[in-house]
């Protein structure tokens, strides 16, 4: 993909104009729609302007389409964006998710009533 795509794709994936970036670098309207349609180089100091407006590194940017997925943990999201992240999970990794929860919650049952029933005697 040319460095224009893909300032094009960031530019739309965070939701900006391309008259908001433009007056970012410190260019023209025109000269930034050459620079995405592959018409026209995009200079180091530009670069560098986009990694800031983007709050991407440069290596993000050259690298977009390749960018390693950061890694997920759902300890501190709430419930509702927990269940979204396991039904995102392949029907296999649910499945295995589901039994250990089903394990711990039976287990659970049997301490509750252990606890309940036998340990007062």
């Amino acid at each position: 993909m040319s460095i224009g795509k893909i300032v094009k794709k960031i530019r739309e994936d965070k939701g900006l104009m391309q008259k908001e970036v433009s007056a970012h670098l410190g260019i023209g309207n025109s000269n930034y729609n050459k620079l995405e349609n592959g018409h026209r180089e995009l200079s180091v100091e530009e670069l560098l302007k986009l990694s800031k407006l983007f709050n991407l590194t440069t290596d993000q940017i050259l690298n977009y389409e390749n960018i390693i997925p950061e890694e997920v943990t759902i300890e501190d999201k709430p419930d509702f964006e927990k269940l979204h992240l396991i039904n995102q999970l392949d029907e296999e990794d649910k499945s295995i998710i589901f039994k250990m929860v089903d394990k711990m919650l039976t287990t659970k049952k049997f301490k509750d009533f252990f606890n309940k029933n036998v340990a007062t005697l």
